[in-house]
């Protein structure tokens, strides 16, 4: 089952389970319980830190939570902040994967979000990391396919209305493309 964030960001073959952590984990939740999925593949865009460039598309299955102020030790948090996929028979290690840094704000200072780097924290995204949770929950393997709109800084919101249609129609080529049997 293909699902993506919703508002601004559908696909024609994905289903919406809203934007932000705190949607997209009830949606899916909803979903999980009531028609539970046999592999969830995540689609959306996604803001780089520097290794992407706008309309580079990155495929992973590793999320984070980390807000900035934990990698600058002025906070702390009891919870894993760092997940994987479940993945039936995975072979794959995390530490092979870039990892997407989610969180309900969108990163606009380029130098500060360069410290992600360090830890292969590569992309952001506002949903992912409660994919990967509630997908850990009810067992659901999971991929998540990103597109990149735009880089983390001042710039970011105009990057991404600018990108944002052509990186949805280069997304959603490579996904037909990739699983073919998909028809609009």
């Amino acid at each position: 089952m293909f699902v993506c964030a919703g508002n601004n960001e559908t696909f024609p073959f994905a289903t919406p389970i809203g934007v932000g952590l705190i949607e997209s984990a009830m949606h899916l939740t909803r979903m999980a319980l009531f028609d539970k999925p046999e592999f969830l593949i995540f689609i959306g865009s996604a803001g780089s830190y520097g290794k992407y460039k706008p309309f580079d598309i990155v495929e992973t299955s590793v999320a984070s939570n980390i807000e900035l102020a934990f990698l600058e030790n002025r906070a702390y948090t009891p919870l894993d902040n760092v997940i994987e996929a479940y993945q039936k028979d995975s072979d794959v290690s995390r530490e092979t994967k870039d990892i997407v840094n989610c969180s309900n704000y969108i990163s606009t200072d380029f130098s500060l979000v360069q410290s992600f780097r360090k830890y292969k924290i590569e992309l952001e995204n506002m949903e992912f990391f409660s994919v990967l949770k509630i997908s850990q929950e009810f067992s659901i393997p999971v991929l998540g396919i990103f597109v990149v709109t735009n880089y983390c800084n001042e710039a970011a919101h105009e990057d991404f209305i600018k990108h944002h249609e052509e990186a949805k129609q280069q997304l959603m080529a490579y996904v037909v493309n990739k699983y073919k049997a998909l028809k609009k």
